[in-house]
């Protein structure tokens, strides 16, 4: 932490408990303060964003947007995230919100992502990350409503 610019404060120890205690969770801003403060730790809610930040940027937490509900989601990096440009691809529940991951793709994915970011070259663009990601139910949730019918 402290090679990343955190310091050890009592939010920072909260914070990466609660992610390192689910690695799998996928959290918004509001869900890590109710979390936070339920451990009887307060914190400012600009503080909680600036950290959550920091978090991302020293690759600790990874920053996805929930289109859904138009909030940005935290959740633990994995090691490869640090350092790739393109991002392992997941898939995200819309009920539940968990960031799951998907078998690697191989050189398949990896040429795609090359060949996009190839073509956003050729347009002027400088692409710095591809990611992919699948939205719908997961099976966990999927099991929940079996023969209930429907689904929107």
């Amino acid at each position: 932490m402290t090679a990343a610019g955190l310091r050890r404060t009592l939010a920072t120890r909260v914070v990466l408990g609660l992610f390192l205690g689910v690695p799998d969770a996928t959290l918004t801003h509001t869900q890590v303060a109710s979390l936070v403060q339920a451990r009887g730790v307060t914190v400012n809610r600009v503080t909680l964003y600036r950290l959550l930040d920091r978090l991302v940027a020293c690759g600790v937490l990874r920053r996805q947007t929930d289109h859904a509900s138009r909030s940005w989601r935290f959740a633990l990096a994995r090691d490869e995230d640090a350092e790739a440009v393109i991002r392992p691809p997941s898939f995200e529940c819309d009920l539940c919100h968990r960031s799951l991951w998907l078998d690697a793709a191989g050189s398949e994915m990896r040429a795609w992502a090359g060949a996009l970011l190839g073509r956003a070259a050729a347009q002027g663009h400088r692409g710095t990350q591809v990611e992919l990601a699948i939205r719908g139910i997961c099976a966990d949730c999927d099991g929940v409503g079996a023969g209930g019918g429907a689904r929107a």
